[in-house]
């Protein structure tokens, strides 16, 4: 099993005006820095369902979702600290099940939103996740069947499975502010009305870890934070990484090259 680690890119901020702003804007970009990570394949035989509906293509784990040019995809980029109340969102935070796998892989959501789970796929689904905050869920979904709603009772990371399918997961960020945000296909994210001063600033995979950031905030002006995360390089005279694959469990498999 190879060890990874988070690599840091820091940018000097960016500072744009934003008059009328109360607060402060973060933008960023998450790059993979390295070989290309490969999801495994996933055997869907299991259920007959699920293999029509990828007929003549390939399914594979989510766990890494990295464009050709590095931009990383469902990486939660949150802030620490203690923050003043702000309304709890009315809309759902949605998570639905579609080609027999979760989507989004990565969802933020806030204590006391509703989580709302669809199921888009012609078989049937078990919604699991296990919790000692409250957030507990384990229930069937049919076919067809009414949506899911399940209120988010304390802040958690949260592993969404399904016990139909195993492959399939999911992980809901339940947040006690609105300072976060899940980066894009593009690799990018955006965190609005962020309250001025010096800020901490975190990013997180959930292979590649975590990696922190100090980010001076200042009412109605944009500031840049760029992450960039990549696997350990061998030490001098070990084997050098030839494959990087990562099974649906999420765990890293290194398959490694002559010395």
């Amino acid at each position: 099993m190879a060890a990874v680690a988070a690599m840091v890119t820091c940018v000097a901020p960016a500072s744009v005006s934003l008059s009328g702003e109360t607060g402060g804007t973060i933008v960023g970009h998450v790059t993979y820095m390295g070989q290309m990570p490969i999801n495994s394949i996933v055997r869907l035989g299991a259920d007959p369902r699920c293999v029509k509906l990828y007929a003549g293509k390939q399914a594979r784990g989510q766990t890494f979702t990295v464009a050709s040019d590095g931009a990383f995809a469902d990486v939660l980029v949150t802030l620490d600290g203690s923050f003043p109340a702000t309304p709890v969102p009315s809309a759902p935070a949605v998570l639905t099940q579609k080609n027999c796998q979760y989507a989004p892989h990565v969802l933020g959501a806030r204590i006391g939103q509703t989580l709302e789970v669809r199921n888009d796929d012609p078989t049937e689904h078990n919604i699991h996740a296990a919790s000692t905050l409250g957030n507990a869920i384990n229930t069937t979904q049919l076919i067809n069947g009414p949506v899911a709603r399940f209120t988010l009772k304390a802040g958690e990371l949260l592993h969404v499975r399904c016990d139909n399918h195993t492959w399939m997961s999911s992980y809901v960020a339940i947040m006690d502010n609105p300072y976060f945000a899940v980066s894009s296909i593009d690799g990018t994210f955006t965190i609005s009305n962020v309250p001025s001063g010096r800020q901490t600033i975190k990013a997180w995979h959930e292979v590649m870890g975590t990696q922190t950031q100090m980010v001076d905030v200042q009412a109605g002006k944009t500031t840049t934070v760029d992450f960039t995360f990549a696997p350990r390089r061998a030490a001098a005279g070990g084997p050098n990484v030839h494959e990087l694959l990562v099974p649906h469990t999420g765990a890293i498999v290194s398959f490694t090259a002559s010395r």
